[in-house]
């Protein structure tokens, strides 16, 4: 390493705060119940956040995902299972609110579609295969097996 990386790494090293306590920042209001916290967190990570669309409500850093979360939290803190949150949230959105839909009706095609697309180019490939390793041997056939002198 040369020296200038070497010393641009030990300034931020020695720059860079550390985390106090070693332990991930609860959000502001957050019980501190580690199993509720763990059920939280396993629902958002199942519940599309509406806004970013591509993240889940865990992972979101939007105020409406921090507030489905929360709907989540006292949801669970209230007695509901993980279902029946999860049925709130389809109730009010859809079925596309989950990352993850179940795999019946049009959800289907999402599921099959990739396997019959990889089927379907696998066929073509060994098609194109057998024709361009059957073209030299046809040609010699025809010429009658002379070659030229």
């Amino acid at each position: 390493m040369s020296r200038p990386l070497v010393a641009l790494l030990a300034f931020l090293l020695l720059w860079v705060p550390a985390p106090a306590g070693g332990a991930p920042a609860q959000e502001p209001g957050a019980p501190a119940d580690s199993a509720l916290e763990a059920a939280v967190r396993a629902v958002a990570s199942q519940l599309r956040c509406v806004v970013c669309q591509g993240l889940s409500i865990q992972d979101s850093p939007s105020d409406l995902a921090r507030e489905m979360k929360q709907i989540v939290r006292d949801q669970l803190a209230a007695g509901r299972t993980p279902d029946e949150v999860k049925d709130y949230f389809v109730a009010r959105y859809g079925e596309w609110i989950l990352l993850d839909p179940p795999a019946r009706g049009f959800n289907l095609a999402v599921h099959v579609l990739p396997v019959l697309g990889l089927l379907g180019g696998a066929v073509v490939v060994a098609v194109l295969l057998r024709r361009w390793t059957r073209a030299p041997a046809e040609e010699g056939s025809a010429d009658g097996g002379e070659t030229a002198p």
